[in-house]
């Protein structure tokens, strides 16, 4: 009965704040209809000049080529690579293509010219990947035959079979839901209340501790699985893409990690004293977790020491539970794994936040 009141008091404390609500309907509004188009790895636009020293026919139609490509802008030709060259160091271009003399001869006389490619690689990821890019269309001008060959080579994707990073990117969405609804809410929630003093005249009370802990956290909970809902609704209604595996399997990772979440929460006000002290200690905990769990790079590219972390990182399991689900269609038996490693995470973070809280009396 005692825990009933506590949890109607907080949602009453949510209803009257007047920012929370506005950022419990607006927050998964914008995570769902600006973030799978601006969190996209795939490299477009890049920026290529040509130094044809050949100005040949069989030259043009690869300047041609490489006009036509979706994934370049050609920005013209240059006289010289010196040139060309002063214009990736000043960021006018990220590659210069260099053709070289005799390159139209030495195609009729079968040989293979060597074609130069140059790539500003300031930007790692920009770079490798246009210029493999730009090497593919080299390649497939200079040797026809490797062209032919590789049109008779046939490719079949599993899963995301149209390679749209959106349904890559959407399950992963949830995990940052997840994090600020469950994690970043309740712990301003006690830190708020430490800074107004209203939590030592609750202290003083016979109320249990564990009253008071689910109290603060079962709110949030709450709006947690409805903002999930509202997420899987928006993927459906805005992209059309729905979840692949069982809907139910979706809501059994939510759980622990939002058990993670709020006992991380939790623990982080029981021993902070103002709220920018929380914000801080919680984001430089949330920055790394989410840069080790996957969720932007694949976590095996990492060196053996960053992914080691991911052994007790619960958004790794999260997110790699959630793709699993929502991606491939697995079922129970292919996340039982991640589920029992966020079970176990989270009951250990859980009695923690429990034994950490002190009463005043």
């Amino acid at each position: 009965m005692v825990l009933k009141y506590f949890i109607q008091k907080e949602f009453l404390q949510i209803r009257r704040n007047a920012f929370l609500p506005r950022l419990i309907v607006i927050f998964p509004i914008v995570m769902m209809c600006v973030m799978p188009w601006v969190m996209n790895m795939e490299v477009k636009n890049v920026v290529v000049e040509v130094v044809d020293n050949d100005r040949s026919t069989l030259s043009q139609q690869l300047v041609h080529s490489i006009e036509a490509s979706n994934y370049f802008i050609f920005n013209g030709q240059q006289s010289t690579y010196q040139a060309a060259l002063n214009d990736i160091e000043t960021s006018k271009a990220d590659m210069v293509l260099v053709i070289p003399q005799n390159y139209s001869r030495d195609l009729a006389n079968g040989g293979q010219p060597q074609v130069f490619i140059a790539a500003n690689a300031v930007n790692g990821t920009k770079g490798g990947i246009g210029n493999a890019y730009l090497s593919q269309i080299v390649t497939t001008t200079v040797n026809p035959s490797a062209a032919a060959i590789q049109q008779r080579v046939s490719t079949l994707f599993l899963y995301n079979k149209r390679l749209n990073y959106k349904v890559f990117m959407i399950p992963a969405l949830l995990a940052i839901v997840m994090m600020l609804m469950c994690g970043f809410l309740p712990t301003l929630n006690i830190v708020g209340e430490k800074e107004a003093g209203t939590i030592e005249q609750i202290n003083v009370t016979p109320v249990p501790k564990w009253a008071f802990i689910l109290a603060k956290l079962i709110p949030y909970w709450l709006i947690a699985l409805f903002v999930i809902v509202v997420c899987l609704l928006l993927s459906w209604l805005i992209y059309g893409i729905t979840c692949q595996g069982p809907l139910w399997l979706v809501f059994l990772l939510a759980m622990p990690l939002a058990l993670f979440w709020s006992s991380f929460g939790l623990i982080i006000s029981n021993y902070s004293d103002t709220m920018q002290q929380a914000i801080f200690v919680m984001w430089f905990f949330v920055v790394m977790m989410l840069l080790l769990s996957g969720l932007f790079t694949p976590t095996r590219s990492m060196p053996d020491w960053a992914y080691a972390t991911t052994y007790v990182n619960p958004m790794h399991y999260f997110v790699d539970g959630i793709r699993t689900v929502f991606v491939r269609g697995g079922g129970l038996q292919s996340i039982a794994h991640q589920v029992l490693a966020l079970v176990g995470i989270s009951g250990v973070m859980a009695c923690w936040a429990v034994r950490s809280y002190r009463k005043n009396s």
